[in-house]
């Protein structure tokens, strides 16, 4: 029997953010996610999500020399163990690039059953703050699908890090049935940032009303700070810059409370679609 289980009845979704630190140390890597779904499947969790670049990171960059293919060690142990134990994840990897250069910046979402449900390529690099990630790694289309899970009672969208900066995204993944944005991040440090990363994440939950769950990367360079901010923007977890595992439940009433509420979605007078289309 799974240790995770199915989701309740009343479409509860159990989830487990696992704010953890991530080194150029693939096998090393393997085992902190393994330690991580031991702690979401002893939580009885359905879905785990794990940061940005979880397979590998170098807070200098992270390129092809990082890169796993889908069949490769690290998503093959994400598929393992959730099928093991009946637990959905959400993790950041980096992928073979298409041109052969460079690499390609990911996230994998992997159903309970272990079967890969979708692949989204970060949209949008992070050529900002004295960073050039074009130089390591292409953009996804833009036009892409939008990569979302149904979990008991919610439907999750996925986006990462930078991708926050950019609301179309988010809205986008909402027009999509998106009730919960999951931004998995490596966010880097600086002046602001960690100012900025509380901000936004709000300000996506608010004008979405949207539950929003930003899982950052602790350690050298990053600032950690996963957060998660209801529909109406309350912030209902904050964590330091620790490495730290947290397990919160999602209820789909509240959240379609503050909809009827404040009907902002059904208001709004424009639509968005990808630049180019």
């Amino acid at each position: 029997m799974p240790d995770g289980g199915d989701p309740a009845a009343d479409g509860v979704v159990r989830v487990t953010v696992a704010q953890i630190a991530v080194s150029d140390d693939h096998g090393a890597n393997r085992q902190t996610v393994l330690d991580a779904f031991g702690v979401a499947a002893r939580a009885g969790s359905n879905l785990l999500v794990l940061p940005e670049y979880a397979s590998a990171y170098d807070p200098r960059g992270v390129g092809p020399e990082h890169a796993e293919p889908l069949d490769g060690p690290f998503v093959t142990l994400l598929r393992d163990r959730a099928r093991r134990h009946g637990i959905a994840v959400v993790a950041g990897v980096t992928l073979p690039g298409s041109d052969g250069v460079r690499a390609a910046n990911a996230l994998v979402v992997v159903d309970g059953s272990g079967e890969l449900a979708g692949v989204y390529r970060k949209v949008h690099l992070y050529d900002a703050f004295g960073y050039r990630e074009s130089e390591r790694l292409e953009a996804g289309p833009a036009d892409a699908d939008p990569v979302t899970l149904r979990l008991g009672g919610l439907t999750f969208g996925v986006l990462t890090c930078y991708d926050l900066r950019f609301p179309e995204s988010a809205r986008r993944l909402v027009d999509a049935g998106a009730d919960v944005l999951v931004y998995p991040a490596a966010w880097v440090a600086g002046p602001l940032k960690a100012d900025h990363w509380h901000t936004l994440l709000r300000a996506r939950a608010i004008e979405n009303t949207a539950v929003v769950i930003g899982v950052g990367m602790t350690g050298k360079g990053v600032v950690g700070r996963t957060l998660l901010a209801g529909p109406d923007g309350v912030v209902g977890l904050e964590m330091g810059e620790e490495q730290a595992y947290r397990t919160v439940d999602l209820d789909p009433a509240p959240l379609a409370a503050v909809r009827a509420t404040n009907p902002s979605l059904a208001n709004r007078r424009y639509t968005v679609v990808p630049a180019g289309t």
